[in-house]
């Protein structure tokens, strides 16, 4: 397989996809899109806020990991043939999830009530 169109299937989907989230955000609470966890889904503010975080959070690495694929493609194409590029999207998408995660720990008791600044 072509690397380019490898990298490009690859990260340049997940970069795709976060284009889309970032300007059609998800309104209210759903089922089917967004960033949902059981805690996400507990009320909108924490709805709102993890969405908002994870969006932005997930534009900036998967930009970061699509041209980082892409030139890594340039100077390495048969590295890219390999596991590389889907392992540039598990790592985007976990650190946008602990990123989102801390987030809500910091803000955010259990039981999805803001915490208050001391």
């Amino acid at each position: 397989m072509n690397p380019y169109i490898y990298v490009l299937t690859v990260n340049g989907l997940l970069f795709f996809l976060s284009i889309i989230f970032h300007f059609f955000p998800p309104k209210k609470i759903n089922n089917l899109y967004g960033y949902r966890t059981h805690r996400t889904m507990q009320n909108e503010d924490v709805w709102n806020f993890s969405n908002s975080l994870f969006t932005k959070t997930l534009l900036k690495y998967s930009a970061i990991s699509f041209v980082a694929a892409l030139a890594l493609t340039y100077l390495y194409p048969n590295l890219m043939n390999s596991w590389f590029p889907m392992g540039f999207l598990f790592f985007t998408l976990i650190v946008c999830i602990i990123t989102t995660e801390k987030a809500l720990n910091e803000n955010f008791d259990q039981e999805g009530k803001r915490k208050t600044k001391k």
